[in-house]
């Protein structure tokens, strides 16, 4: 299945008020006016504030939940299945689970991953970005539901993930890029590895560039040079530098060049 995701952190979801959060899901939802499924982030680091948000937020043209594994506070394995545990009891839409330790500060494993699938038919998805190919593995090859799909957090990993057994991928440079990483994902999907890997190495150097100075700062210079928004991010955060630019600028003009990248 094929879907937007919003309020992700690329979309410096932290530093938006909850009028901005739902104006980007309002504006989402109108613009795709049904065509595909809507994927909304909600997450936190207070359990009880967060299933709060899931029985009184309006879910209307909302298909599915992203949900972070809790940052700062650090739980334990049990803490994080009780955590997501109690968020399945009240949500109203099916959950993606979102594993990315170099955010959170703590990793969710794969058994916790897997036990957290077969306890509750509301988790249908995780988003895994540890960097962990290994993780990965366990993750495709463990017990889990049919029906239980392993996303990679990474557009580096995507191509290695889905030859392990992986299906799918939410992305960052797809912001920018969206045919040329949904093709390799495609491409991927249909066994066709040699146009996955194609694609795969036409696109690493920039994917690799635009996470130098951290995400979202590469992908919005990116993008106001495609003339979609501004290339500052929201304090902390800061913007590109300019030597990041220049190798930006460099790449998407090698981007833009047909046959540029060799497989």
């Amino acid at each position: 299945m094929e879907f937007l995701a919003a309020l992700g952190t690329t979309g410096e979801t932290p530093v938006l008020s909850a009028q901005e959060r739902r104006a980007v899901l309002d504006h989402v939802i109108r613009f795709t006016a049904g065509r595909v499924p809507i994927v909304a982030g909600y997450g936190g680091n207070n359990t009880a504030a967060l299933v709060e948000q899931l029985k009184t937020h309006s879910f209307e043209g909302i298909d599915g939940i992203l949900s972070a594994s809790p940052s700062y506070n650090k739980p334990t394995q049990e803490g994080i299945y009780q955590h997501f545990m109690a968020l399945a009891k009240v949500a109203p839409r099916p959950i993606i689970l979102y594993n990315v330790p170099g955010r959170t500060a703590s990793n969710m494993t794969a058994e916790t991953t897997l036990r957290l699938a077969r306890a509750s038919e509301v988790f249908v998805a995780v988003k895994e970005a540890a960097g962990n190919l290994q993780q990965a593995m366990h993750l495709v090859h463990g017990e889990r539901p049919d029906n239980f799909a392993i996303l990679s957090g990474d557009d580096n990993f995507t191509l290695p993930m889905m030859a392990c057994g992986a299906h799918g991928l939410i992305s960052v440079v797809a912001n920018a890029y969206p045919k040329g990483y949904s093709d390799l994902v495609r491409a991927a999907q249909a066994g066709d590895f040699a146009t996955a890997r194609q694609l795969h190495y036409q696109h690493l150097e920039l994917v690799e560039a635009l996470f130098v100075e951290g995400n979202p700062a590469g992908i919005k210079y990116v993008l106001s040079q495609l003339g979609i928004g501004l290339p500052t991010p929201r304090m902390p955060l800061i913007g590109a530098s300019k030597a990041l630019q220049q190798r930006l600028d460099g790449l998407m003009a090698k981007l833009a060049t047909p046959h540029a990248a060799k497989s």
